[in-house]
């Protein structure tokens, strides 16, 4: 498996810019007290970084592909992203998702136009009636982490951070399926090589770090988190390829820290963000002894991934923090 060049996440980012953002840093020292910055990707068009790789990969499909439609498995955010790039560029998307779906994220993609189906709720129930779907229908997959092209999409944010913040010590990246990571961590490791790159996934959906002390990826049995789109249970292939190449370290948080993290973003940031997108914040200010996120002396930037989730769900963050 080849991975991403420097190269290609430039090209993706010009390929991109007219659907996706650059999105703001924000300075949360003073409340960190350390040198913390906020990447807000929940800013992005559907509220989160998944607009990135799917805008990449959708314009890089030949014209026949998209007047047949496109088709993804998603927990939501992906989902989203793929319903509004195909709107964008006048193409039909199908998008599987899990019958737990937060009713905000299915908002999101019918918002778009996307055509929803809930099926069951692992990742594997999604993608096995995603390629069902594609056979019937002929319809391209848009899968959401492991392929080159959203690997590259991903990586636009590499770039910006590095442009954004020139002086950075370590950029800290949430783990889901690792598309995010893949493609921030190959961004940042091929141009400026000295950049720790941390991923953060919860303790109950910790399938890099097992796959990681296993040397290949592994399926865990099930996931448990209030990060609900970091819960895939099985790394893609790809994506562990660049998460050995080129992240520093992962590390794990529990859903507690995680609740804790995201009221924090929002009160002291202003920021709304999801539990998923709130882990990052949860590993910097409270890290564990062996992390090396516990030297507070380092310039961290810390991508805040996405921000879909209901008022109802933040509100009731405060009680999942005991």
């Amino acid at each position: 498996m080849s991975l991403v060049s420097l190269e290609a996440i430039r090209a993706a980012a010009q390929r991109i810019a007219s659907i996706a953002r650059r999105t703001p840093i924000i300075d949360v020292s003073a409340s960190a007290e350390r040198p913390l910055l906020l990447k807000c990707e929940a800013q992005q068009p559907g509220g989160a970084f998944k607009i990135r790789g799917a805008t990449n990969m959708m314009m890089r499909l030949p014209a026949d592909a998209l007047t047949r439609g496109v088709v993804t498995y998603s927990s939501g955010n992906h989902g989203q992203a793929v319903a509004l790039a195909a709107s964008r560029l006048g193409a039909h998307a199908v998008i599987v998702m899990p019958t737990t779906a937060p009713a905000i994220k299915i908002a999101g993609v019918k918002r778009w136009a996307g055509e929803v189906i809930l099926e069951g709720t692992t990742s594997a129930d999604r993608l096995a009636r995603a390629k069902a779907e594609a056979a019937a229908r002929g319809l391209t997959m848009v899968p959401p982490f492991d392929h080159e092209w959203i690997i590259e999409g991903q990586g636009t944010c590499g770039l910006e951070i590095l442009e954004q913040v020139a002086d950075a010590d370590v950029v800290v990246v949430p783990v889901g399926g690792g598309g995010l990571v893949s493609g921030v961590a190959a961004a940042i490791k091929l141009s400026r090589p000295s950049v720790l790159v941390i991923g953060v996934e919860p303790v109950g959906a910790a399938k890099m770090t097992a796959s990681l002390a296993a040397g290949h990826p592994v399926t865990l049995a099930k996931t448990a988190s209030i990060a609900d789109g970091l819960m895939p249970v099985r790394p893609g292939d790809l994506t562990f390829e660049h998460v050995k190449a080129f992240v520093d370290k992962i590390v794990t948080v529990d859903d507690a820290t995680i609740a804790r993290a995201a009221l924090w973003v929002f009160e002291e940031a202003k920021q709304v963000v999801e539990p998923s997108g709130a882990a990052t914040v949860a590993a910097v200010l409270w890290p564990g002894a062996d992390s090396p996120l516990a030297d507070r002396t380092k310039k961290v930037v810390a991508i805040l991934s996405g921000g879909n989730v209901a008022p109802e769900t933040l509100a009731g963050l405060r009680e999942r923090t005991a």
